[in-house]
């Protein structure tokens, strides 16, 4: 990066928050992605600066100096994103969120919590515990995710299927756009619960990866803690019987916190990996329902019925654990699986298909599995049909049938009426599968609407959305 950048860089935030180190700055060009998909994920360009704004104006500052000089810039959160977003290509200004990190209100009466970008799920709900009324439900699998990040990605993950995703969740936001504006969305508080003045620019920002503006604050909503928790281990001799249980469970009116699906090798080295273990030595793979009632009665009562159902499709014996240490334990060892298994695979495709299509999906991922003679294992968000095939690794290097593969692995969802991203985003790793799923009409207004809110293409240029000419 040029001397009179950099400099420029310090006046508008300081010196000691411009950060020029080749090392560092590798460090703030990776992602979570760069380590569980190592072999297939693009690796960052030297070259960048880091920068670390205080605050919007800063943020604003900085984005009306790069439009100036046609400098690209990468917000940057807490790299644990998965589908290669905020990994630069070229030489670029790294712009770190991480000294906006503040809780700045609890608000008992709205039901809602606002927070700056770089507070971490983890922070939130430590912060939360001193309350004991109110809760935030989402869990992505890594409470050092960042509450802008989460935004900006729509995360969902465990805990998704009663309360929604983080779309579902965000009444308000604060944002810098490319151009350096700061806009609020949401009313002048963020706390509306009904808003129908004009487009929805809100929705927009959220899942936008990036690409339409540096997310500062954040409302979100709260909800009343639960009397009664308890989380069920359901174990099956066949997978497809896992999925088609999914379906009876929400037919019966019962809508859990989570349905969780995943395998017993993986499951195990998991626990393993974290000094725990996995309670239920049944099976060989597993559904994982998190209830959450107002009443301990209540959550024995739809626990029965549970229990009458899995029984019907096969399952075996069904655990319970009660207690929060259980519950968490159980929690920890789930989020746990992706970096316990990350030398073993080169990929893991995130799609989603409606529920009632889970286990005609798993028969379609059987017969690949036949085709290229190798295993695909699963693990899941079964309870809103958001599956992870897992690609293994050949003799620790890509398998050369890998490409044709993962497109089948989209392929089949999208002919089932699903999608090539139910979560991690389409960053750079599914750029390409997006006309699998989107026509070029389509594709053509969401171009549009990047050009519109990012008229020099500086933010985080070549994610999410495909330049497509009419």
């Amino acid at each position: 990066m040029k001397e009179e950048i950099i400099k420029k860089l310090e006046e508008i935030v300081g010196p000691n928050w411009v950060d020029t180190d080749s090392e560092r700055v590798i460090s703030y060009s990776r992602e979570q992605t760069n380590n569980a998909y190592d072999l297939v994920t693009p690796q960052p360009v030297e070259g960048s600066v880091i920068v670390k704004p205080a605050g919007a104006q800063e943020i604003a500052e900085v984005l009306k100096y790069a439009n100036q000089e046609l400098i690209k810039v990468i917000p940057k959160g807490a790299g644990t994103g998965l589908s290669a977003n905020a990994i630069p290509t070229e030489p670029s200004i790294i712009l770190s969120v991480e000294r906006l990190n503040s809780i700045l209100e609890v608000d008992e009466e709205n039901l809602m919590v606002s927070c700056e970008t770089a507070v971490t799920l983890g922070d939130l709900i430590e912060e939360l515990k001193k309350n004991d009324k109110l809760y935030f439900p989402l869990h992505p699998g890594d409470e050092g995710a960042q509450i802008g990040g989460m935004v900006a990605m729509n995360a969902g993950g465990v805990r998704a299927v009663k309360h929604g995703i983080m779309r579902d969740q965000v009444k308000g936001l604060e944002a810098v756009l490319p151009t350096g504006e700061i806009v609020s969305f949401g009313g002048k508080f963020g706390k509306l619960l009904k808003n129908n003045a004009g487009y929805d620019l809100m929705q927009l920002l959220i899942g936008s990866e990036g690409t339409l503006g540096v997310i500062t604050k954040v409302v979100l909503k709260l909800y009343p803690e639960p009397k009664a928790t308890g989380t069920l281990i359901i174990p099956y001799q066949k997978r497809r019987n896992a999925f088609q249980t999914v379906p009876k469970i929400l037919q019966e009116g019962i809508i859990p916190m989570a349905i969780e699906y995943m395998e017993k090798e993986e499951i195990e080295d998991a626990a393993q990996g974290i000094g725990k273990e996995w309670p239920s030595k049944e099976g060989d793979s597993y559904l994982m329902v998190i209830l959450a009632e107002d009443k301990e009665d209540t959550l024995y009562d739809k626990a029965k019925v549970i229990g009458e159902i899995c029984e019907e499709v096969g399952a075996g014996e069904i655990l319970i654990a009660e207690t929060n240490a259980e519950q968490q334990n159980i929690l920890e060892i789930r989020s746990h699986v992706l970096p316990a298994i990350a030398d073993k695979i080169v990929d893991s495709p995130d799609v989603t298909v409606p529920r009632s299509k889970l286990a005609e999906y798993l028969d379609q991922l059987d017969q690949l599995a036949e085709k290229y003679n190798t295993k695909i294992p699963v693990i899941a968000h079964a309870g809103d049909g958001n599956l992870h095939p897992i690609i293994l690794k050949e003799e620790g290097e890509v398998p050369s049938y890998y490409d044709q593969l993962k497109e089948e692995i989209y392929q089949i969802a999208v002919e089932l009426g699903g999608t090539v991203t139910g979560e991690h985003g389409v960053g750079m790793l599914r750029l390409k599968f997006l006309p699998l799923q989107l026509s070029q009409a389509e594709q053509q207004i969401m171009w549009k609407i990047k050009e519109a809110f990012d008229p020099n293409e500086i933010l985080n240029p070549g994610k999410a959305v495909v330049k497509v000419l009419n």
